[in-house]
């Protein structure tokens, strides 16, 4: 109630200590669970200022005193939990400032369905959208460098953050943006705090260029670390600290205002659903597919399959009756397929075009190039008609939140990348590792990517269960790695893969990475116990213990 009252008197926005507030946002989409001791929802920058300003003036005395932001909660690495202030920007920094056919202008609380909503009216789209897209924020896709069945055509969200308003840890608010070399150095001339964080991280990048630049993780996606290699170019002359604060989950400073690049939304699109009886020539399709360039490449399991049809009324709610029903009346023949023999794997390649001719020539051509395999094939022409698969694929993780009730999601080996060409090799190993722990898990993912999601059901208030998390994690990272791939192509770090980022990254690239939050955030004031402060002691007693 203290810290309350004190607040009060410098915030303009709403502050809640209640005991259902706190318990409400104590929890995220991951395993874990940090109750704040206060939800603060700012009305503007200035509040962002004011808060964070308060830290600085107070922190001495209540060194446990931090700021996590937090949007829509949607983090499955618990990014989005906090044990001081958490701050929510749905509530009112969710406006769309302005929109073209090639930029927006946003602020962080504002959720994609509704910028998405803006942006259409352009025919455009932001594509770095996750599959959480009716839930999450562009703060939250910024703050994670989120990327889904759009990133194997357009990239991750950092291809396409322009601009940033980010309040650093003086409690001022700062634009960040691409500078060249004489930019830069009148920045560097600087004599405050900003000109501190350029000169430093400046310095760091330099001294160490060539090791940074080697560090970069060689896959398709990547969100884990601060991405330090694309910070700073020799060759352009260009320096982008904005490289480095989307992915950084809030742990840099805090985001208050966006400037984005927009894509225009294809016109036509088709997709050809492939049903695997048998992965043994899986690293051939998907070479063969990746040659016919689609514009996405994913995939599920015989799990998620068998969970869409077990609890497909489910879907009655968010659909509407009308939609729900000729949902279902489209699936009647896909149930049926299943008796003649359960696919261990569906694979959804969609093309897109100019024209519904152009699509349907490139899924016709696919179509021949995959009859040598042998695998059933369904040609759904149009988006109405796929959408009943991309619902089994956007909705799986959901599913299993809320409808398998004797155990419950364990989000810790859930976004792993092994680039496609060793996936023949590396998933039965993998099956072979969730098959040793006796997890039960579906697995969905971007093929094109070779980036997995793997949800195991676990009992994980049982000690036996939490045992498990640990080793089983440590084998699944060690074939990730041994076949260059990344630990996530998308979900983070936070409290669930920083303690393993030396794991992947070495001792000395790790030490760059703390070097980097020491210099934008030396008292750590924002995020704490995130990334590269994560440690796996911490984050294991602060397991959820009710679901």
């Amino acid at each position: 109630m203290e810290l309350q009252e004190k607040l009060k008197a410098i915030f303009k926005g709403d502050i809640d200590t209640t005991s259902e507030t706190r318990d409400f946002y104590s929890h995220d989409a991951s395993l874990f669970e940090l109750t704040p001791d206060v939800v603060v929802f700012p009305k503007d920058s200035q509040d962002v200022q004011s808060i964070v300003k308060f830290i600085i003036d107070n922190k001495e005395k209540n060194p446990e005193l931090s700021f996590t932001p937090r949007s829509a909660g949607t983090d499955m690495s618990g990014g989005a939990i906090g044990q001081s202030i958490v701050a929510d920007f749905t509530r009112y920094m969710n406006t769309v400032h302005s929109v073209s056919a090639t930029q927006a202008h946003a602020q962080p609380g504002t959720f994609y369905r509704d910028f998405d909503e803006q942006t259409l009216k352009y025919g455009s789209i932001l594509p770095s959208y996750p599959a959480s897209r009716a839930l999450c924020t562009v703060g939250g896709m910024v703050s994670n460098n989120s990327g889904g069945e759009k990133s194997l055509q357009f990239g991750k969200t950092a291809n396409y953050v322009t601009e940033l308003n980010v309040v650093l840890a003086d409690g001022n608010e700062y634009c960040i943006k691409p500078l060249n070399k004489k930019e830069l150095d009148a920045k560097i001339a600087q004599n405050d705090f900003e000109g501190s964080v350029y000169k430093g991280v400046f310095e760091l990048l330099e001294t160490h260029y060539d090791q940074i630049k080697a560090a970069k993780p060689n896959v398709s996606k990547d969100s884990t670390g601060y991405h330090l290699w694309d910070v700073w170019d020799r060759e352009t002359g260009i320096f982008d600290l904005t490289k480095a604060i989307v992915g950084a989950q809030g742990t840099l400073g805090v985001i208050t205002d966006i400037k984005v690049n927009l894509v225009p939304k294809p016109e036509h699109s088709g997709l050809l659903v492939c049903f695997m009886k048998n992965t043994d020539k899986l690293g051939e399709v998907i070479n063969v597919v990746l040659e016919h360039k689609p514009a996405t490449f994913e995939s599920f399991d015989d799990n998620t399959l068998w969970l869409s049809f077990k609890f497909f009324p489910s879907f009655l709610k968010r659909l509407g009756f009308v939609r729900w029903v000729k949902l279902a009346l489209q699936l009647i023949p896909d149930f049926f397929m299943l008796f003649k023999g359960i696919p261990k794997l569906i694979l959804m390649i969609e093309f897109t075009g100019e024209t519904q001719e152009e699509v349907t020539e490139k899924i016709n051509a696919m179509r021949e190039r995959l009859k040598p395999y042998k695998m059933a094939m369904e040609r759904d022409e149009n988006e109405y008609k796929s959408e009943k698969f991309w619902i089994m694929r956007r909705e799986s993780f959901s599913l299993l939140r809320s409808k398998v009730k004797d155990k419950h999601t364990a989000p810790f080996i859930d976004d792993l990348v092994i680039p496609p060409h060793h996936l023949t090799e590396a998933l039965p190993k993998l099956r072979q590792i969730i098959k040793k722990y006796k997890l039960m898990a579906t697995i969905a993912g971007h093929m094109g990517d070779g980036n997995f999601h793997i949800i195991p059901l676990m009992k994980i208030e049982e000690a036996s269960e939490r045992a498990k998390l640990a080793p089983a994690m440590k084998e699944v990272n060690d074939l990730v790695l041994s076949y260059g791939g990344s630990l996530s192509g998308e979900h983070n770090d936070g409290m669930i893969r920083g303690p393993w980022l030396k794991q992947m990254y070495g001792e000395e690239v790790v030490g760059h990475f703390k070097a980097v939050k020491d210099i934008f955030d030396p008292h750590n004031i924002f995020n704490p116990h995130k990334k590269v402060d994560a440690e796996w002691e911490f984050s294991m007693s602060h397991i959820r213990e009710r679901f």
